[in-house]
Order: structure tokens, then sequence, then C-alpha cells
């Protein structure tokens, strides 16, 4: 008996003693997981369940020369209501009027509001949703509603907010404007101005700590921000919306009307470098026109005929050759190293290097470079580093393309290289490029670096003013400015771009009309590209353009650069000119023009016809025909720019009262 018990007494405490460490080991555990594991598992069950939140800062805005809006930040509102937020009494007293608020401000019945919100509270909904898509201003008024005003905490109001970019003037210079995005890896990535600036657009993001409340849902635990958000800065870029707007529908015209692959246009302020406009349109699968890429600073190519510039700069300056010296043309043909050099009209014979110039004349303009470099290439190449054409102007804007130069002792030199480069094949160089190098004609000798941004603010305040930078300050002597001038003007008066000349406005510049893949003239590779840079007016330069056509279709029987590109030009000089108000010192105001004469005796004689009849004003300038109309109490609506080309009421109909009438302009 005595053995038997002392057993159970073992057993017994050797169960106590099992107990006793099992005891042991929970309180080791729980302490461990109360002080070394609890930390780490107290932060994730927060981090689950309340998380900081980016609030986004609003980019600034980029601004047109002229104060236009050209991309802004729109913030958009969401308004959630957490039903279970509010006290019963104050929910009783207060639904009523916020449902007639929110009927008056988002137009469906009180009785809906009243009814989704009393439903919301039953169904105890911590995340009902009111509206989508508020302004700023709808906003407002949305907090200020009753119970909404008492805020989140006691209100249940719950908003939620992100920034929409906007565009304004639509498509135009979209790929300047250009964009920032995230692609799907993640990486940022963007085009044009709001990428090259994003360090002052952006602006400094804010943190708002929310709550977990709902699968998926998260609101603001309290009003306000952990962190605001810092707003970016504006960007006043150099584009001039009225100029932008010339050139774009100009070369829209003509890339319709040649059935072009694609083309571009940049006009340049030529005291200053600031690109006043640019516009680069490439063709779609259905023949309509959008901006693709920016082309006047991506795509480098053989420039042609304009090159011819750097031809003629090269032998005044260097004085081996003089406007007035004679070449034998032969016919338009010669042969170099066996390779022929054509023409594109034969039957020249012995010309001088100006007149070889103004009718781009392969021939002339190969001989005065060949006949006087061949010794010596690298003579002629030094022109060409010295007036930067071997490499990136260095734009702010993302994508510059690469000049190629072929130079002697680097691969791609070849015997025919410096010949084949005088009439501009065998080299790689932008719009960009060429339109500076021209600018700097047109600017007495100075070389100047194109501009898109001309100043950063912060509201009234300038932050950072970005002034015209000087690439070169003498690029010739005066003696060959003047010669290379004249040549220039002589171009459009008698030369190869003579069809645009008009005697009471000056031009000057170079046509230009380039063979693209002319390695392949058997395949469908070959291909032309039509081309015009100068500067208007020719006496006194204020801007500076390039105009550029890749692919104009052959079928018309017209691919050369003053017929396909010069128009454009023209066009664009012309309407800037004519349509743009003038900002110079009036002179001689007393004397008398005629067009102006006879513009105001025809609205004169307009305005004294019978008062009760709709007039016609096809003919008339805009400002004329809304002043005549608008004084017989007929509402106006206009559309383009110039003189009144087509009038929605018949002229002679009675005048109704509310009567109003579109103009299309042109």
């Amino acid at each position: 008996m005595a053995v038997d018990d002392k057993n159970i007494s073992y057993r017994i405490y050797l169960v106590a003693f099992a107990m006793f460490v099992m005891a042991c080991a929970i309180v080791v555990k729980l302490t461990n997981i109360q002080w070394v594991e609890g930390t780490h598992y107290r932060k994730l069950a927060k981090e689950r369940t309340v998380q900081n939140f980016t609030i986004h800062a609003n980019k600034g805005n980029i601004y047109s020369a002229d104060g236009s809006l050209l991309a802004t930040s729109i913030p958009n509102y969401e308004i959630r209501f957490d039903a279970v937020v509010p006290k019963t009494e104050l929910f009783q007293r207060a639904v009523d009027s916020l449902a007639d608020s929110l009927a008056y401000l988002l137009g469906k019945p009180s009785h809906f509001y009243e009814n989704e919100l009393r439903k919301a509270r039953a169904k105890k909904n911590r995340y009902f949703l009111i509206a989508r898509n508020l302004s700023y201003t709808d906003y407002v008024k949305i907090k200020g509603f009753p119970l909404f005003k008492e805020g989140a905490n006691k209100g249940g109001i719950i908003v939620g907010q992100k920034t929409v970019r906007e565009y304004p003037i639509g498509k135009i210079a979209e790929r300047t404007i250009g964009y920032e995005r995230v692609k799907p890896d993640g990486t940022p990535d963007g085009k044009g101005i709001e990428w090259a600036y994003r360090k002052y657009l952006n602006g400094k993001d804010g943190k708002i700590l929310k709550q977990k409340i709902a699968k998926g849902q998260w609101k603001p635990i309290r009003d306000l921000n952990e962190v605001d958000p810092i707003d970016g800065y504006d960007v006043i870029s150099t584009i001039d919306v009225f100029i932008q707007d010339i050139a774009h529908h100009a070369l829209l015209k003509q890339l319709e009307e040649y059935e072009a692959e694609h083309g571009c246009v940049v006009v340049m302020e030529t005291k200053t470098g600031r690109i006043k406009a640019i516009s680069n349109l490439g063709r779609a699968t259905d023949g309509t026109y959008y901006e693709t890429q920016n082309y006047a600073i991506t795509e480098a190519h053989d420039p042609g005929s304009t090159f011819k510039l750097v031809d003629l700069m090269a032998v005044l300056e260097d004085k081996v050759a003089d406007t007035s010296t004679v070449f034998d043309a032969n016919g338009g043909l010669i042969r170099i190293y066996g390779k022929p050099v054509e023409d594109s009209h034969h039957g020249l014979g012995r010309v001088s290097l100006g007149h070889g110039f103004e009718v781009s004349s392969n021939t002339v303009m190969v001989q005065s470079v060949y006949n006087n470099y061949k010794n010596n290439p690298s003579k002629f190449i030094k022109h060409i580093e010295d007036w930067g054409l071997d490499k990136k102007i260095g734009l702010e804007l993302k994508g510059e393309a690469s000049p190629i130069i072929p130079k002697p002792g680097q691969a791609g030199w070849s015997k025919i290289s410096l010949p084949w480069m005088a009439f501009g094949y065998g080299i790689n160089i932008t719009p960009m490029q060429t339109l500076t190098y021209y600018n700097s004609v047109a600017n007495n000798g100075v070389m100047v670096k194109p501009q898109l941004v001309s100043e950063i603010k912060k509201w009234n305040t300038t932050i950072k003013k970005i002034e015209p930078q000087v690439i070169n300050p003498r690029v010739c002597s005066p003696e060959t400015l003047k010669k290379v001038r004249a040549i220039l003007e002589n171009v459009v008066k008698r030369g190869t771009a003579k069809s645009l000349y008009t005697k009471e406005f000056p031009m000057a510049g170079k046509t230009g009309t380039a063979q693209m893949n002319y390695g392949n003239k058997s395949g469908s590779g070959m291909y032309y590209a039509s081309s015009f840079v100068g500067y208007f007016p020719a006496n006194k330069p204020q801007y500076t353009c390039i105009v550029m056509v890749h692919r104009p279709n052959t079928a018309h029987n017209n691919y050369y650069g003053a017929d396909v590109a010069g128009p454009v030009f023209k066009r664009i000089a012309q309407k800037i000119f004519t349509d743009a108000p003038s900002t110079n010192e009036i002179r001689k105001i007393d004397k008398k023009i005629s067009k102006q004469e006879l513009d105001y005796a025809a609205y004169y004689n307009q305005s004294q016809k019978k008062q009760n009849l709709i007039p016609n004003v096809k003919g008339m300038s805009g400002m004329d025909a809304v002043a005549l109309l608008e004084n017989l109490g007929i509402r106006v609506k206009i559309k383009g720019f110039g003189k009144v080309k087509k009038q929605s009421l018949q002229a002679g109909q009675n005048i109704a009262k509310n009567t109003t009438i579109v103009l299309e302009l042109s």
C-alpha cells in the first residue's frame, strides 16, 4: 500500500511539474509577444488600419507669352458620407436641410437625397457616395451644407481629391507643351515643357492620415492634413497663341493639300531666339493630322539646299570666291569622281556664284566648295564647327537629335563627302539647327539659342527669369553678312522662291528640296522633303521661320520647296503683320493710308443702309463687321481671324429680336 501511495505521489508531482513548465512557457511566450513581438504586431495592425496617403500638390500652370493658359491643373473632388459618425440627434435635425441643399446643387429631388441618406444610416454605410467630379467651387459649397459643415468627425463628410491636367488650347502645340506620366513599369517619363520643367511645375506633395473602414475603403482621421501640399510654380513659355494658331493651320492646310506624311514649322523671334510658334503634325492612318512627335528637334536628316548658305558664307569669309565669281554649270551636270552632280533645272552655263545660289544650282555651289577646299577639307569643316552645326544646341526639351557631320579621318568620310556636303547630302541636322543658323544672319550675325520658356513665377512674383542666350556673338564679318542678306532677299525676288515675292512685304530665305533615302531610288524608300527657311521683313527682320514638309504626294507633280513649303512661310509672315495688332510707335498719324480709307468707306456705306435688314459683311475685317452688326442689335459670334469669309444669316433678311449671327473669318 505504501508503495502505491508513493507511486501516486510521484505521478502527482510529475504532472504538477509538467503543468508548471507549461505555465512558465506560456508566460514566456506571452511576455515575448507583449514585449518582443508585440511592437511588430502592433505596428503591422496599425499599418493595416491606419496609413498616411499622399496628397499630390497642384502642378503649376504653363502660360503663353500673351498670358493664355496652355496647361493647368484642375482639382477634382469626390464627396462621400460616413453614416455611422453623426449622433442620432444631429442627423435627425440636419438631414432634411442637407437633402434640400444637395438637391439645389446636384439637381435631383430633395426626397431622393433624404431617402438615400436615411438608407445609408440604416445600413451603417461608412462610405456612401454623394457626388463625383466636383469643381473646387462646388466642393466649397457642399462642405458648408448642414451636417457636413460639422466636419469629418462629427458630420461624417469624407472628401477625396485628385488633380486633372487640362490643356485649354487643345491639340495645338501638344508635343511642345508635353506631358508627364508614369510608365507601366513604374518609371517616370514625359515630353516637352511639362517634363523639362517638372522640378518647378510639380511642387511638393503633402500627406494625410486615413483609417481603413471597409475593404478597400479609407477615410481621413481628421480634417487637417499631416503635411500640407505646396503647389508648383507657373512656367511662362515664349509661345504666342495668335502666331501658333496661324502657323498650325498654315502647315495643316499644306499637308492636307499635298497629302504629305508629316511636317513641322517653327517661328522664332529674331533678336531673342524666343520660339513664338512650333507645330509638328504627322498623318494618321485615317488621313487626319495630329501632333505625333516633335520633328523640329528630334528628327535629324539631310537638309538639302538650305545648307548651301554654309557654302556661301564660308567662301566669302575665306575670300576664296566672291558673289561675282563665275562658275561653269555645264548645262546643269558635272561629275566628281565619276559621280553626277545635277541641277534640278538644266540649261545653266557660266553664271556668278551669287546667281547660282539664287537659283539653287548644285553644280555651282559644289564647285565653289570643292575647288577651294578639296586639298584642305578641314578648313571648310571648321566653319561648320564654329557655327555649331556639328553638335546639339542643348535645348531643355527631351529628345534633341544629334547632328551628323562627316569629318576627315573619321568613319564615314570619303572622297565625295566634301562635294556632297556642299549641296546638303551625307549630313544630318535638325530643322531647329537650320533655323538657328539662319536666324544669326537675320540677327546681324549674332547667333542666339532657341528659347521656349522665359520665366518661372509664383503668382505674380518672378522666381527665375530666363534671359536670351548668345551662342556666337559674330558668325561672320559685316561685309559677308551684307552680301549674304542681299542674296537671300534676291532668292525671293528673282530666284527659286520668286513665286512668294510681293513688292509690299519684303521677305528673304532659301528653298530646299532633298531626296531622302536617295540610295534606294529604285524602291519605295526614296521620297522628297520640301523646305523653306528665311526671315521677315527682309529689311528689318523680326521673325525667322522654317517650314519642313516630308513626303508630299508626287502625283501632284510638284515637290519643290518653293511650292510646297514656301506658301506656308508666306502665309505666316503676311498674317502676322496684317492681322496682329501693332505695338510699334505711331508716326505720321495724320498720313492717310489708301487701304484703310477703302476699308473705312466700305464700313461707312454699310452702316448707312437700311437698319432693319441684315447687311452683307463678307470681305469686311472682323472688327468692322462686329461693330456694324452689334450696332444693329445683332449678337455676333466669330470663328477664326482676319476678314469675313462666310456669314450664317443671308444679307437682306429682316432682323428679328435676339438675332445671333456667326461669322467665319480667314
